[in-house]
């Protein structure tokens, strides 16, 4: 039997309202939306966002999710967009809960 998680609260892209809201069960949900399996890559990277946000209340530029991963897992610089092909903001930023990034590209 399937269970089905209630969504939070999102605005008609289906950025999460509110990023208080985010669990990790819910980025597996938003994942599959977007045909992503997560793997410990992409964890890292929705990790370090999570933490980036609560620390200093903004979404963390894509430069500073690129650098983390370099540095924890290595890869190219290129990684950041192999782990989620549709870009940083279409994909990185929802599946960790982040409200759409004003002023940013879908890229």
């Amino acid at each position: 039997m399937e269970v089905t998680m209630r969504m939070p609260a999102n605005d008609d892209e289906g950025y999460l309202i509110d990023p208080a809201a985010w669990s990790e069960e819910l980025a597996g949900v938003l994942a599959a939306r977007e045909n992503i399996e997560l793997t410990d890559a992409h964890w890292q990277a929705i990790r370090f966002m999570r933490d980036f946000y609560q620390e200093h209340q903004v979404i963390p530029d894509v430069r500073f999710v690129t650098r983390h991963l370099t540095a924890s897992i290595g890869g190219s610089r290129n990684l950041i967009f192999e782990l989620f092909p549709y870009g940083y903001v279409k994909q990185a930023c929802k599946i960790a809960g982040m409200r759409r990034p004003r002023g940013w590209s879908t890229g």
